[in-house]
């Protein structure tokens, strides 16, 4: 069974992100970018069925500018054994990138499809979800535990009651969360030998999928600084300050 995991370049999480003068965007000049963790995710679970023999190949697909190709050697160095990358520079929404996966799944046939649930730059998390309403294939969301038995893979799934398991027939998509695993240490061997793996180069017109923006960001803004906390000597200050002042109640 081949698996399927898209993984997205994303400002590195350690990086303080700033808002562009000009308020259209975020500034990502001279900014160290990394694999998005959740997507890290993905891979450490795609490789771990691997291991079991579950799995017969994982094959890494990025969508964007040249410079993903570094995200997918890093897929790679994680173990993953080939690579596409559908290049293009026009920015991308979920939507977008939901049909270019698609049509890298009607290629490619994976049995599975590993994905994390969300990007940290934009917070979506719609990506996974149109990809399985385009595949018209059953979905599990917020992995916190797969397990794949033949044609059938149960995955436990974080809700706000706590766990609920799911048991879906392949194909299907899993999107990761942060307690699903923890992804391995890369090694520097283990670097020089994803440079002499496969990476395939695409463009969406190959595809067949047209990735033009359907939404336009109309502004990019700091979020307000936060004031001073205050200590008040009652309940009853507190309440007053609640309903005259916060109005929240």
């Amino acid at each position: 069974m081949k698996v399927l995991v898209p993984v997205k370049r994303v400002v590195d999480y350690n990086v303080k992100v700033r808002v562009k003068s000009d308020q259209s965007g975020v500034d990502i000049a001279n900014v160290k970018m990394s694999m998005n963790p959740f997507d890290e995710i993905a891979v450490e679970e795609a490789m771990r069925l691997k291991e079991k023999s579950v799995a017969t190949e994982v094959i890494a697909v990025s969508c964007g500018i040249a410079g993903c190709q570094e995200t997918l050697r890093t897929a790679m160095a994680i173990g993953a054994d080939r690579a596409i990358l559908v290049q293009t520079d026009v920015e991308l929404q979920p939507l977008a990138v939901a049909k270019l996966l698609k049509s890298v799944v009607d290629k490619e046939q994976p049995g599975l499809v590993i994905l994390g649930k969300q990007a940290i730059d934009d917070d979506a998390n719609q990506t996974g979800q149109m990809l399985a309403a385009l595949l018209d294939w059953p979905q599990a969301t917020f992995a916190s535990k797969v397990e794949v038995s033949g044609d059938t893979v149960q995955v436990t799934r974080e809700v706000d009651g706590g766990l609920e398991t799911l048991s879906l027939k392949l194909p299907a998509i899993i999107t990761t969360d942060l307690r699903l695993n923890e992804p391995r240490y890369v090694t520097l061997p283990n670097i020089m030998k994803a440079k002499k793996k496969p990476l395939e180069t695409v463009a969406p017109a190959d595809l067949g999928v047209d990735p033009t923006p359907r939404l336009k960001t109309l502004k990019v803004a700091e979020p307000p600084s936060r004031a001073a906390g205050v200590i008040v000597p009652d309940v009853a200050a507190l309440v007053d300050k609640l309903k005259n002042e916060a109005k929240v109640i």
